[in-house]
């Protein structure tokens, strides 16, 4: 079990996290904010690459600095920007990585071609790396961060850059990796996470706002997510008065999904809310976002 317990970071005066409590068991974990929210500072202390200016993080009840290699040597981390050599193939790569780890030459061979077939690179072992698409370089950092079987599994900002197909097959790889362990992504894309994450965690204004199934977050805006149209000259009016999740134009009226606090009108549809609803709800002064249908 990882518990992270009662954590603040702070840079000075700034404060980056605030008395964060979290636990975590086997299971896929979505930790889901926009990008500056303190996702990656949380998940650098997981990874023991920061440490907190207060609190603790504790693995089977032992702080994990104290555990220090004997932590490390169960935890499996892909960064956002991970380093590899071009013109080295995924094979002669973790090969390399191997011995940094210090696993004997047999140990590794085993694992690796395990590794390159669960990621679907065995193929492509022997190829230069120079020649890969993001998503078969994303595939390499999964395999990197799988050498040593670790019972953590930390990934930052995975998806980044990866087009549809790439995703799915990432997410595919996740969900049989999780049966026997803790896997913690780090996402502001709503889509690589609601369909196999065990529980959601999301973070504002420095702490955690929710963590709960992707179901029960959802529920947060039942009964207040609705979808009407309007003239296009009642636009603007309709945008001052409600929020918008979504809208479209057709056929020369606005057709616009969005929050109230109850039925107003009986041209509105009640509709059932999902996990990137709640997002954008949550998140509506964060100006990187944007709603669409």
């Amino acid at each position: 079990m990882l518990v992270v317990e009662n954590v603040s970071k702070q840079y000075g005066n700034f404060q980056v996290l605030n008395s964060i409590q979290l636990e975590f068991q086997n299971g896929i974990y979505g930790l889901l904010a926009p990008n500056g929210a303190g996702k990656t500072t949380l998940i650098k202390m997981l990874a023991t690459l920061m440490f907190p200016t207060k609190g603790e993080i504790l693995y089977n009840g032992t702080n994990i600095v104290h555990l220090d290699d004997k932590y490390r040597d169960v935890l499996g981390y892909l960064p956002q920007h991970f380093g590899y050599y071009k013109n080295y193939s995924p094979e002669k790569y973790l090969f390399y990585l191997a011995a940094l780890k210090g696993l004997n030459k047999s140990t590794a061979k085993q694992r690796i071609k395990e590794l390159l077939t669960l990621v679907g690179l065995e193929d492509v072992r022997h190829k230069k790396m120079k020649k890969f698409s993001g998503g078969m370089i994303q595939r390499v950092g999964i395999a990197q961060a799988m050498l040593n079987d670790p019972k953590i599994l930390i990934l930052d900002e995975p998806t980044a850059g990866l087009d549809p197909k790439e995703r799915s097959r990432f997410r595919k790889i996740l969900t049989s990796l999780a049966r026997d362990r803790i896997i913690i992504l780090s996402t502001h894309i709503v889509s690589d996470v609601e369909s196999i994450a065990n529980q959601i965690i999301m973070m504002k204004d420095k702490k955690i706002l929710y963590k709960d199934t992707v179901a029960d977050i959802s529920n947060q805006l039942k009964g207040m997510l609705f979808e009407t149209q309007v003239s296009l000259t009642e636009g603007d009016q309709f945008r001052a008065n409600y929020q918008i999740i979504g809208e479209r134009q057709e056929r020369g009226k606005l057709f616009f999904r969005f929050v109230a606090e109850q039925k107003q009108d009986e041209s509105w549809i009640e509709i059932s809310p999902t996990l990137e609803d709640v997002f954008l709800h949550v998140y509506e002064d964060d100006q990187t976002l944007a709603g669409s249908m």
